[in-house]
């Protein structure tokens, strides 16, 4: 997937930040922020690699679980027109809309579902 680096199993979302001309990387799913910047993919590397660590550390000290835990829900909104074509779209593939879109997101990301 684009703009997602994943550093020792954890993702992180990658994106330029013009006015430091330098990468950004922020990790998604963990307890609490932990960023880190590069000027290039080997940098953001290493640097993704010791904020990470520090992170970890820090969760270990705090006795704070370092990943955020999900539902596994969430609501959606969509027009009227999404929703319709959503449901024919789950309805032709034998699925549930629940089902459609997960496989859609699953599809998307390139990463396996859980």
């Amino acid at each position: 997937m684009m703009n997602v680096l994943e550093i020792n199993g954890v993702k992180a979302v990658i994106a330029f930040d013009p006015e430091i001309n330098m990468f950004r990387g922020e990790f998604v799913g963990l307890n609490g922020g932990a960023d880190f910047y590069a000027t290039d993919i080997e940098g953001l590397r290493r640097e993704g690699e010791v904020s990470m660590k520090v992170f970890f550390e820090m969760c270990a000290e705090e006795g704070v679980s370092p990943y955020k835990k999900t539902s596994g829900r969430f609501n959606l909104r969509l027009p009227q027109e999404l929703h319709d074509k959503a449901v024919t779209l789950a309805k032709a593939s034998g699925k549930s809309v629940n089902a459609w879109i997960a496989d859609v997101i699953s599809q998307a990301d390139g990463f396996p579902a859980h």
